[in-house]
Protein backbone atom coordinates (compact mmCIF):
# COMPACT_ATOMS: atom_id res chain seq x y z
CA UNK A 1 0.00 0.00 0.00
CA UNK A 2 1.56 3.41 -1.00
CA UNK A 3 3.69 5.22 1.70
CA UNK A 4 0.97 8.60 2.40
CA UNK A 5 2.78 9.74 5.68
CA UNK A 6 6.16 9.20 7.41
CA UNK A 7 4.56 9.62 10.56
CA UNK A 8 5.49 5.86 12.47
CA UNK A 9 6.90 4.13 9.25
CA UNK A 10 10.21 2.50 9.85
CA UNK A 11 12.64 4.18 7.34
CA UNK A 12 16.44 2.79 5.96
CA UNK A 13 18.30 5.56 4.87
CA UNK A 14 21.95 5.02 3.76
CA UNK A 15 24.69 7.75 3.54
CA UNK A 16 22.99 9.17 6.65
CA UNK A 17 26.46 10.89 7.75
CA UNK A 18 26.71 13.71 5.23
CA UNK A 19 24.80 15.40 2.81
CA UNK A 20 21.68 14.21 0.68
CA UNK A 21 21.13 11.44 3.56
CA UNK A 22 22.20 13.55 6.64
CA UNK A 23 19.49 15.89 5.58
CA UNK A 24 16.87 13.39 4.33
CA UNK A 25 17.14 11.58 7.44
CA UNK A 26 16.40 14.96 9.88
CA UNK A 27 13.86 16.00 7.42
CA UNK A 28 11.89 12.05 7.49
CA UNK A 29 12.71 12.16 11.87
CA UNK A 30 10.65 15.43 11.67
CA UNK A 31 7.65 13.99 10.05
CA UNK A 32 7.87 11.02 12.49
CA UNK A 33 9.78 8.38 10.68
CA UNK A 34 11.59 6.00 12.92
CA UNK A 35 15.03 5.53 11.82
CA UNK A 36 17.61 3.19 10.74
CA UNK A 37 20.75 4.95 9.52
CA UNK A 38 23.91 3.82 8.39
CA UNK A 39 27.23 5.68 6.82
CA UNK A 40 30.75 4.10 6.16
CA UNK A 41 32.05 7.52 8.04
CA UNK A 42 31.64 6.34 11.87
CA UNK A 43 32.01 10.29 12.86
CA UNK A 44 29.21 11.37 10.94
CA UNK A 45 26.99 8.63 11.08
CA UNK A 46 27.09 9.37 14.93
CA UNK A 47 26.88 13.26 14.10
CA UNK A 48 23.56 12.43 12.31
CA UNK A 49 21.99 10.56 15.64
CA UNK A 50 22.85 13.00 18.31
CA UNK A 51 21.13 15.89 15.85
CA UNK A 52 18.53 13.54 14.96
CA UNK A 53 17.81 13.19 19.03
CA UNK A 54 18.29 16.58 20.23
CA UNK A 55 15.77 17.63 18.16
CA UNK A 56 12.81 15.21 19.02
CA UNK A 57 13.34 12.69 16.53
CA UNK A 58 14.14 8.73 16.80
CA UNK A 59 16.92 6.28 15.69
CA UNK A 60 16.03 2.40 16.43
CA UNK A 61 19.33 1.52 15.33
CA UNK A 62 22.11 3.00 13.48
CA UNK A 63 25.29 0.95 12.31
CA UNK A 64 28.72 2.05 10.08
CA UNK A 65 29.45 0.11 7.52
CA UNK A 66 30.18 -0.23 3.45
CA UNK A 67 27.37 -1.25 1.30
CA UNK A 68 29.66 -2.46 -0.95
CA UNK A 69 30.33 -5.00 1.56
CA UNK A 70 27.48 -7.19 0.80
CA UNK A 71 28.34 -9.63 4.46
CA UNK A 72 28.08 -6.53 6.56
CA UNK A 73 25.24 -5.57 4.53
CA UNK A 74 23.62 -8.51 5.41
CA UNK A 75 24.46 -8.98 8.61
CA UNK A 76 23.15 -5.55 9.27
CA UNK A 77 19.71 -6.39 7.79
CA UNK A 78 19.48 -9.41 10.27
CA UNK A 79 20.03 -7.85 13.08
CA UNK A 80 17.24 -5.30 11.89
CA UNK A 81 14.96 -7.76 11.40
CA UNK A 82 15.11 -9.94 14.22
CA UNK A 83 14.86 -6.96 16.70
CA UNK A 84 12.01 -4.56 14.64
CA UNK A 85 10.49 -6.54 11.30
CA UNK A 86 10.77 -5.71 8.14
CA UNK A 87 10.54 -1.86 7.49
CA UNK A 88 8.33 0.28 5.39
CA UNK A 89 10.65 2.76 3.55
CA UNK A 90 14.45 1.82 1.99
CA UNK A 91 16.30 4.96 1.13
CA UNK A 92 19.51 4.06 -0.90
CA UNK A 93 21.30 7.59 -0.84
CA UNK A 94 25.16 6.48 -0.41
CA UNK A 95 27.42 7.12 -3.19
CA UNK A 96 30.54 8.29 -4.73
CA UNK A 97 32.10 10.15 -7.46
CA UNK A 98 34.73 10.44 -9.97
CA UNK A 99 35.33 12.32 -13.08
CA UNK A 100 37.26 12.08 -15.75
CA UNK A 101 37.46 11.07 -19.57
CA UNK A 102 38.63 7.35 -20.48
CA UNK A 103 42.40 7.87 -21.44
CA UNK A 104 42.77 9.16 -17.52
CA UNK A 105 40.36 6.85 -16.00
CA UNK A 106 41.97 3.77 -13.67
CA UNK A 107 40.59 0.92 -13.37
CA UNK A 108 40.02 1.82 -9.38
CA UNK A 109 37.86 4.96 -10.86
CA UNK A 110 35.46 2.07 -13.00
CA UNK A 111 35.61 -0.68 -10.00
CA UNK A 112 34.70 2.21 -7.24
CA UNK A 113 31.98 3.67 -8.76
CA UNK A 114 30.09 0.07 -9.44
CA UNK A 115 31.01 -1.26 -6.55
CA UNK A 116 29.90 1.87 -3.93
CA UNK A 117 26.98 3.39 -6.59
CA UNK A 118 25.50 0.41 -8.40
CA UNK A 119 25.96 -2.88 -6.75
CA UNK A 120 26.03 -1.05 -2.21
CA UNK A 121 22.05 -0.36 -3.42
CA UNK A 122 21.81 -3.81 -4.88
CA UNK A 123 23.02 -4.67 -1.53
CA UNK A 124 20.28 -2.76 0.42
CA UNK A 125 17.67 -3.75 -2.46
CA UNK A 126 18.44 -7.69 -2.00
CA UNK A 127 18.80 -7.29 1.77
CA UNK A 128 15.64 -5.64 2.88
CA UNK A 129 12.93 -5.89 -0.14
CA UNK A 130 12.07 -8.86 0.00
CA UNK A 131 11.00 -9.25 3.28
CA UNK A 132 8.94 -6.06 2.62
CA UNK A 133 7.27 -8.31 -0.37
CA UNK A 134 6.82 -10.98 2.24
CA UNK A 135 5.22 -8.54 5.09
CA UNK A 136 2.60 -7.81 3.01
CA UNK A 137 2.22 -4.11 4.24
CA UNK A 138 3.31 -2.02 0.70
CA UNK A 139 5.97 0.76 1.23
CA UNK A 140 8.30 2.21 -0.97
CA UNK A 141 11.96 2.13 -2.53
CA UNK A 142 13.96 4.95 -3.10
CA UNK A 143 17.21 4.57 -5.41
CA UNK A 144 19.40 8.52 -5.38
CA UNK A 145 20.67 7.98 -9.47
CA UNK A 146 21.84 11.75 -10.99
CA UNK A 147 21.36 13.38 -14.26
CA UNK A 148 24.31 11.40 -15.21
CA UNK A 149 22.09 8.40 -14.99
CA UNK A 150 19.79 10.34 -17.41
CA UNK A 151 21.83 12.19 -19.76
CA UNK A 152 25.72 11.64 -21.00
CA UNK A 153 27.29 14.00 -19.30
CA UNK A 154 31.17 15.47 -20.02
CA UNK A 155 33.70 13.18 -18.17
CA UNK A 156 31.46 10.91 -16.32
CA UNK A 157 31.81 7.93 -18.05
CA UNK A 158 32.42 5.66 -14.80
CA UNK A 159 29.82 7.48 -12.58
CA UNK A 160 27.53 7.14 -15.41
CA UNK A 161 28.18 3.60 -15.38
CA UNK A 162 27.08 3.07 -11.63
CA UNK A 163 24.20 5.77 -12.02
CA UNK A 164 22.48 4.18 -15.46
CA UNK A 165 22.87 1.34 -13.90
CA UNK A 166 20.78 1.98 -10.90
CA UNK A 167 18.24 3.71 -13.12
CA UNK A 168 17.82 -0.06 -14.90
CA UNK A 169 17.33 -1.85 -11.29
CA UNK A 170 14.83 0.54 -10.60
CA UNK A 171 12.90 1.16 -13.89
CA UNK A 172 12.30 -2.89 -13.80
CA UNK A 173 11.35 -2.43 -9.97
CA UNK A 174 9.21 0.04 -10.43
CA UNK A 175 6.64 -2.08 -12.33
CA UNK A 176 7.70 -5.40 -10.70
CA UNK A 177 6.96 -4.31 -7.04
CA UNK A 178 3.61 -2.70 -8.25
CA UNK A 179 1.80 -5.89 -7.52
CA UNK A 180 3.10 -5.96 -4.10
CA UNK A 181 2.31 -2.02 -3.56
CA UNK A 182 5.66 -0.76 -3.40
CA UNK A 183 6.37 2.48 -5.14
CA UNK A 184 9.82 3.02 -6.05
CA UNK A 185 11.35 6.90 -7.11
CA UNK A 186 14.13 7.05 -8.71
CA UNK A 187 16.04 10.78 -7.80
CA UNK A 188 17.92 12.23 -10.32
CA UNK A 189 19.60 14.99 -8.57
CA UNK A 190 21.82 17.57 -10.70
CA UNK A 191 24.14 20.00 -9.44
CA UNK A 192 24.01 19.63 -5.03
CA UNK A 193 26.19 21.26 -2.44
CA UNK A 194 27.30 18.40 -0.69
CA UNK A 195 31.17 17.73 0.57
CA UNK A 196 31.15 15.71 -2.44
CA UNK A 197 31.67 19.15 -4.67
CA UNK A 198 34.96 19.72 -2.86
CA UNK A 199 36.81 15.64 -2.86
CA UNK A 200 35.51 14.57 -6.41
CA UNK A 201 38.54 13.16 -7.75
CA UNK A 202 38.75 14.72 -11.44
CA UNK A 203 41.03 11.95 -13.05
CA UNK A 204 43.87 13.55 -15.44
CA UNK A 205 42.94 17.10 -13.91
CA UNK A 206 44.47 19.72 -11.75
CA UNK A 207 42.20 20.76 -9.08
CA UNK A 208 43.77 24.23 -8.32
CA UNK A 209 44.59 24.57 -11.93
CA UNK A 210 42.16 27.92 -11.63
CA UNK A 211 39.88 27.38 -14.56
CA UNK A 212 39.02 23.89 -12.78
CA UNK A 213 38.28 25.63 -9.83
CA UNK A 214 36.06 28.55 -11.81
CA UNK A 215 33.85 25.81 -13.33
CA UNK A 216 33.40 24.30 -9.95
CA UNK A 217 32.81 28.02 -8.53
CA UNK A 218 29.90 27.88 -11.37
CA UNK A 219 28.43 24.34 -10.28
CA UNK A 220 28.40 25.18 -6.96
CA UNK A 221 26.05 28.68 -7.87
CA UNK A 222 23.87 26.37 -9.49
CA UNK A 223 23.81 23.88 -6.90
CA UNK A 224 20.65 22.66 -4.99
CA UNK A 225 20.73 22.34 -1.35
CA UNK A 226 20.51 18.88 0.53
CA UNK A 227 17.87 20.34 2.14
CA UNK A 228 15.83 20.85 -0.72
CA UNK A 229 16.90 17.37 -2.23
CA UNK A 230 15.28 15.93 1.00
CA UNK A 231 12.06 17.68 0.60
CA UNK A 232 11.72 16.66 -3.35
CA UNK A 233 12.67 13.10 -2.01
CA UNK A 234 10.14 12.85 0.77
CA UNK A 235 7.38 14.74 -1.90
CA UNK A 236 8.12 12.03 -3.67
CA UNK A 237 7.51 8.93 -1.93
CA UNK A 238 4.25 10.25 -0.33
CA UNK A 239 2.62 11.14 -3.82
CA UNK A 240 4.47 7.63 -5.25
CA UNK A 241 6.53 9.43 -8.05
CA UNK A 242 8.92 7.43 -10.16
CA UNK A 243 11.57 10.26 -11.28
CA UNK A 244 11.73 12.55 -8.53
CA UNK A 245 13.65 15.90 -10.00
CA UNK A 246 15.30 18.79 -7.74
CA UNK A 247 15.58 21.23 -10.05
CA UNK A 248 13.79 22.47 -13.73
CA UNK A 249 16.78 21.82 -15.98
CA UNK A 250 17.14 18.08 -15.53
CA UNK A 251 13.36 17.71 -16.21
CA UNK A 252 13.81 19.60 -19.47
CA UNK A 253 16.67 17.99 -20.76
CA UNK A 254 15.44 14.54 -19.96
CA UNK A 255 11.72 15.32 -21.69
CA UNK A 256 13.83 16.77 -24.39
CA UNK A 257 15.87 12.95 -24.35
CA UNK A 258 12.95 11.19 -24.05
CA UNK A 259 9.37 12.24 -25.84
CA UNK A 260 7.58 9.43 -26.32
CA UNK A 261 7.68 7.90 -22.98
CA UNK A 262 3.89 7.28 -22.01
CA UNK A 263 3.57 4.68 -24.61
CA UNK A 264 7.05 2.76 -22.70
CA UNK A 265 5.41 3.40 -19.68
CA UNK A 266 1.70 1.59 -20.93
CA UNK A 267 3.91 -0.93 -22.63
CA UNK A 268 6.31 -2.02 -20.33
CA UNK A 269 3.54 -2.53 -17.15
CA UNK A 270 1.09 -4.40 -19.34
CA UNK A 271 4.47 -6.96 -20.17
CA UNK A 272 5.56 -7.03 -16.28
CA UNK A 273 2.08 -7.87 -15.80
CA UNK A 274 2.09 -10.43 -18.44
CA UNK A 275 5.31 -12.21 -17.17
CA UNK A 276 3.59 -12.22 -13.70
CA UNK A 277 1.02 -14.49 -14.52
CA UNK A 278 3.96 -16.98 -15.08
CA UNK A 279 4.78 -16.81 -11.21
Amino acid sequence: MAITTLDGKKCLITGAGSGIGHATALAAAAEGAELFLTDINEVGLAHTVEQVGNQGGTVSFSRALDVSDYDAVTAFAADIHDQFGSLDVVMNVAGISAWGTVENLEHRHWKSMIDVNLMGPIHIIESFVPPMVRAGRGGHLVNVSSAAGLLALPWHAAYSASKFGLRGVSEVLRFDLKRHGIGVSLVVPGAVKTPLVGTVEIAGVDRNDPRIEKAIHRFEKRAVSPEKVASCILTGIKKNRYLVYTSPDIRFGYWWARKFSPPYDFVMQKANDQFSKFL
